[in-house]
């Protein structure tokens, strides 16, 4: 059984948009004249000022991966940002370490790590699920590049923006 819903019957103001027009008009009025009396600051002049002493706690920026204090790389390479990520933007190709490394029989690292910046929704699940505490997301919100190549960040890349993080050393690998 169908439902007819009865439309509302519009005056002549209202079907030519006047009212609805004359509120927004109003609107811009009000926001000119308080920029004019400098009573409240509208915009912002992006290259000379910038949110960074403004961003909020809980924004997700760029992921990045980070080094201990020691200079270690967190990744393990266990590719569960690479699973978890939903729009296949991290890949990961995992290497041994070397024999003479002291954890060479304990863990793997990345060979190559890539995470393709155009493909990536920012979501933060890759920092969620890491259970090193490898990666995380930076409160950088100005990512520019020419060519799409330039925002593939590398391993190299990704160490680079994300830095060192210290007190992750966990008691089972610190460096003695």
């Amino acid at each position: 059984m169908a439902i007819v819903v009865q439309r509302p019957k519009l005056t002549f103001a209202e079907k030519c948009y006047f009212p609805a027009l004359w509120r927004g008009l109003k609107i811009t009025f009000a926001h000119a004249y308080r920029s004019l009396r400098r009573q409240k600051k509208v915009t912002m002049q992006y290259p000379e000022e910038k949110w960074d002493d403004h961003m909020p706690e809980y924004y997700r920026g760029a992921p990045t991966l980070v080094t201990d204090e020691h200079g270690r790389e967190r990744c393990v390479s266990c590719q569960l940002c690479e699973f978890i990520c939903p729009p296949r933007a991290i890949t990961i190709v995992p290497e041994e370490i070397p024999e003479e490394d002291r954890w060479s029989k304990v863990e793997k690292r990345p060979r190559t790590f890539e995470i393709d910046m155009l493909r990536c929704i920012y979501c933060g699940m890759c920092q969620e699920v890491c259970p090193e505490q490898a990666i995380y997301l930076r409160k950088d919100y100005a990512l520019t590049g020419v060519t799409r190549e330039e925002l593939v960040h590398d391993k190299e890349k990704l160490y680079e923006l994300g830095g060192v993080r210290e007190g992750l050393v966990n008691k089972w690998n610190e460096l003695k």
